[in-house]
Formats: structure tokens, sequence, C-alpha cells
């Protein structure tokens, strides 16, 4: 199969199809992988901690969560809610002594040959660490599967995904974001509405966003310099099909041409969605103003509006 550079625009749909979509057996370890994971969170991790714990909820996020993952990526972010923490605040100033508990519970299982765990070296070696980072091997899975795990502030409770939810939500985010000043850092209490955002798409734009990841890891790999997140060039991908044919069915070739237009023009770009959060609310529609008004590019969450993926050098 040829190289994606060496593809022609009538084959990009094959070259998506038998070179980036993960087959059956990569899907079925995956969730073999979360599945393992989660139930040790959820029913063991915190049975023995000093003080009650309850996990809330286990959210699959990242590119498996959303359905855009590549062939060949054995990773899984699991976002771990907790009662415990009851604010974006506390979130930030006890998520380190959470990670650090999980991290001792694995490696118990270890001990127990429950199954192995490989940490990724200095993952822990900031006071008020974000994620724990490690691989998972086990009897059922065939290879390693990476995991990052993210305790996190429950902020949604059980939201349903029919609405929006309530502005409070979003008000209580910009203060204390704005108060910390730590704007975007708590994206991952917003794992469920990321997911959902995209996971509602046809299938055909989560083919092009993988299209898009795919040409992105190549040019990260020949530039070696700072670039967009990820997540930025799904958002991207998103609004290039939007305010293009908005139609299940497309051309793939013209899609990718517009996201690389898209990107070319990066100095131009303002995009934003009013799915979760709108103008409505006072307090939510000066902020959002005031973020719309920042320098070119914006990219602002459809989840977040706090965190801007085009922002400063982004791109």
């Amino acid at each position: 199969m040829w190289e994606l550079e060496e593809t022609p625009a009538k084959y990009l749909d094959k070259f998506i199809e038998y070179r980036l979509l993960p087959d059956t057996n990569f899907r079925r370890q995956i969730k073999d992988a979360v599945h393992i994971i989660s139930t040790f969170l959820k029913e063991k991790c915190f049975q023995g901690a000093p003080h009650p714990v309850r996990v809330t909820k286990v959210i699959k996020g990242g590119s498996s969560g959303k359905g855009t993952s590549l062939r060949g990526r054995s990773d899984a972010d699991l976002v771990v809610f907790l009662s415990n923490l009851g604010s974006f605040q506390e979130q930030l100033d006890k998520r380190g002594e959470f990670i650090r508990e999980i991290k001792r519970q694995l490696e118990a299982c270890q001990r127990k040959e429950i199954f192995e765990v490989r940490f990724e070296v200095g993952s822990l070696q900031w006071e008020k660490p974000r994620a724990l980072s490690f691989w998972l091997k086990h009897p059922y899975l065939p290879e390693e599967v990476e995991f990052d795990v993210l305790p996190a502030f429950d902020v949604l409770g059980q939201w349903t995904n029919n609405g929006q939810p309530n502005p409070e939500v979003y008000i209580t985010l910009i203060r204390e974001c704005q108060m910390l000043e730590r704007e975007g850092e708590f994206s991952t209490c917003f794992t469920e509405l990321q997911r959902d955002f995209l996971r509602q798409r046809p299938t055909k734009v989560k083919s092009l966003i993988r299209l898009v990841k795919h040409w992105f890891q190549k040019c990260k790999k020949q530039l070696g310099k700072p670039l967009p997140q990820q997540y930025a060039l799904e958002l991207l991908t998103v609004y290039a099909w939007e305010e293009g044919s908005n139609e299940t069915e497309f051309s793939m070739a013209q899609g990718f041409q517009t996201v690389l237009k898209l990107v070319l023009n990066y100095h131009q770009l303002c995009i934003y969605w009013t799915k979760y959060y709108d103008f409505e609310n006072r307090i939510i529609g000066t902020y959002l103003r005031g973020q719309l008004a920042k320098p070119r590019p914006v990219n602002l969450g459809p989840a977040d509006p706090t965190g801007n993926g085009g922002g400063e050098d982004s791109y």
C-alpha cells in the first residue's frame, strides 16, 4: 500500500481503510484493557485508603473514547471521577495524592500477579502530577497497552447527552480558572462532552480526522518543533466539514484539502461552538466575548471555553 504522499486522491478512502482504521482485534484489545483497569479503579483501588474514597464514574477519553484512534496506537485515557474532589481547586491540590495511591495499588496487584504494569520514567517527578502513565501487560492481552489515568472533579454529575449542562458549571469554571490563573487546566472534567461532541459525527468525518492525524504525526517527526495539539486539529477538521458540505458523504480529498488550507491560514482562525455553553448567561457571555477578541488563531474547545487550542504558538 502507498504512503500518504504517494496516494492518488481517488484512493484516499482505501488508504484510510487499509492503513489507518483499527481492526477488530485491535478494538477488542483496547476494550478488554480498559475493562481491566476500569474494574480495578472502581472496585479495588481505594479499598484500603486511609479515608473513604468513592469513584463516581470512570470515563474513557482520548482518541479511543472519541472513536478516532489510529491503527497500531495501543493507548487509552481514563478519567477517574472522585467524590473526594469537590472543586477545581481541590483537583489541582489533591490529584497528586490520588495518583500516588493508584500507583501503589497497581504495584500491589502486580505483586499478587493479577497483572503486570510498567510505569513511565519520571511520570511522578512533579509535586502535583496531572496523570499516571503506565503500560499494562495481562494474560488476556496480546501486547502491552499504554494508559494515562487522570483523577478529576465530577462537576457534571449525572449529565445526560441531551442538553447543555447547568450554566453554573461554566460560571464556576470561569471564576476558578481566572482566580487560579489556570485557564484550560480542567478540561479533563469535561471529557464526556468532548467525547460525545466527536462521537456523534458521521463515520466519514471520523475517517477524515484519522487522515489529518496521520498527516500530523508525519509532520511532527519531520519538523520536531511545537505544533498544534492533536485535539485542536480534530476540532479544526469538524469545523472544515461543517463549513463545507456538512453531508454524510463527501469527497475525502476535498475535505483533506480544506483542512490543510485552514492550517496554512491559521492566523485567521476563529472557531467556537455553542452546543454546551452560549452567550445567554451574562457572565459566560462576557467571558466568551473576551476569548473571541483575543489575537488569532482562536480555537475554543466546545466543552471547555477556557481552553484555546489555537492560542500562543500552537500553530
